[in-house]
């Protein structure tokens, strides 16, 4: 009897190995797990991103406020080495230059700069080796608070988690607007052209600026993060982009001036030099309160208003008020692609 149980216990011991050791394999054979996959999708990301350097042409305007020299990162977006960046960096620039995550170097060109939405294309002159182009993904499709990547390049090189915050208008002092905007927290300080992808790999935004608040309005609180283009802004535009320079959008006139919204009201605070409202007389200070006989309610108004313009129309007519007397000046309509500096032969 006892030599009985001693061979029963040995039978199911070795049944107990056989059914671990089939569910081991099985284990194996299923596919890598989504924590797996993301890190997969993340180091195509890296692989994808590329830092750029750039020299503003001899006597650039734009030299003034984003310097001689640029760098940044981008994000390979086509099989023939046609790179996506935020387009001050390569604005009015020349000998550009891009490294990937190989740490090769590459000489590269201005595609096209959409002042409109601040895209900015680039495109290698020679094949880029072992560097895939990513998919395009779509920010409406991610709920708020989800999981994010910011990745940059170059000696700074990074990858950071972030969140989404909010998706809303955007309005920059410089005549800059976006209906839709993506904002994210925490900050990065790298954020120049670097690409935000979803957990699928997909790019969805290029870094654009640091911003001291990105919470919804209706939210009390602040808190510090990023603004990225959204790339869904890239689809409509992308053929004209490459025909012409420019998209669609970005020949509409253009005064030089930053303003910013204070008290209610609409303030003059830099003007560009040689631009058309130095032209005209216009100085900082001065309180802009109404565009061809219309008030002007915000700056995202008064950047519509003027946009509408059509470009052969002359002049507008600015309302303006200098704290004592309320005066108008008519400022001619200028299309500001055609006063951006290009290198030869672009």
């Amino acid at each position: 009897m006892k030599l009985f149980f001693v061979l029963l216990a040995l039978f199911l011991t070795c049944c107990l190995n056989l059914v671990f050791a089939s569910t081991l394999s099985n284990n194996n054979a299923k596919p890598q797990s989504s924590s797996e996959l993301s890190n997969q999708s993340l180091q195509n990301a890296l692989a994808a991103s590329v830092q750029i350097t750039s020299r503003a042409i001899e006597d650039a305007s734009s030299a003034r406020t984003l310097g001689k020299e640029r760098q940044g990162s981008g994000v390979v977006i086509g099989s023939d080495g046609l790179i996506l960046t935020i387009g001050y960096l390569i604005l009015e620039t020349e000998q550009i230059e891009i490294k990937t995550s190989q740490q090769k170097t590459y000489p590269a060109q201005v595609v096209a700069y959409d002042q409109a939405t601040g895209f900015g294309l680039i495109k290698s002159l020679v094949p880029l080796q072992g560097v895939e182009p990513v998919k395009l993904g779509k920010v409406n499709e991610e709920k708020i608070d989800s999981a994010l990547w910011v990745v940059a390049a170059g000696q700074l090189a990074f990858s950071s988690p972030t969140k989404l915050i909010d998706i809303r208008s955007f309005t920059g002092y410089w005549e800059y607007h976006l209906d839709s905007a993506i904002y994210t927290s925490p900050p990065v300080t790298n954020h120049s052209g670097a690409g935000l992808f979803n957990q699928k790999g997909e790019l969805i935004g290029i870094g654009s600026l640091f911003v001291q608040d990105v919470m919804p309005a209706d939210q009390s609180s602040r808190l510090a993060g990023n603004m990225f283009v959204p790339v869904d802004l890239l689809e409509p535009i992308l053929k004209h982009l490459l025909q012409d320079g420019v998209g669609p959008n970005s020949q509409r006139a253009w005064l030089g001036i930053n303003a910013v919204e204070r008290q209610g009201r609409i303030q003059i605070v830099r003007v560009t030099p040689e631009s058309p409202a130095q032209l005209a007389g216009i100085v900082p200070g001065l309180w802009l309160l109404g565009l061809n006989g219309k008030p002007v309610e915000s700056l995202a108004t008064f950047y519509k208003q003027l946009w509408a313009i059509p470009i052969n129309s002359g002049s507008a007519q600015l309302t303006l008020f200098d704290g004592k007397t309320i005066y108008q000046i008519p400022v001619p309509i200028v299309d500001r692609s055609t006063n951006i500096k290009k290198p030869l032969g672009i």
